[in-house]
């Protein structure tokens, strides 16, 4: 039987960034640490997540947040207004 009692929580969180107060590193290619998950989470609009290496880009929003994983390099930009926070984990998150 599955193990219903796991839960995965961040250790960690950013602030909320909105559309103004996006740091520019987010903006440049970055990456995630080795042995570290980031979980995207746009609370209000669109932010567009692009990786590197395969390149692919998502629209990320309330409804559908971005998936980081370890040493992945990456890179965001906000999709008009918005409001985002990233989650970091030491363990595969649930999304």
């Amino acid at each position: 039987m599955r193990d219903m009692a796991r839960s995965v929580a961040p250790y960690r969180s950013t602030p909320i960034f909105d559309e103004r107060t996006l740091p520019a590193a987010l903006g440049r290619e970055h990456r995630t640490k080795p042995g570290v998950w980031g979980v995207v989470r746009v609370l209000e609009g669109e932010l567009k997540l692009s990786y590197v290496d395969p390149p692919k880009v998502l629209i990320v929003s309330p409804d559908s947040p971005g998936l980081l994983l370890p040493n992945q390099s990456h890179f965001v930009e906000p999709v008009g207004t918005m409001r985002m926070q990233v989650e970091f984990y030491d363990q595969p998150p649930e999304l």
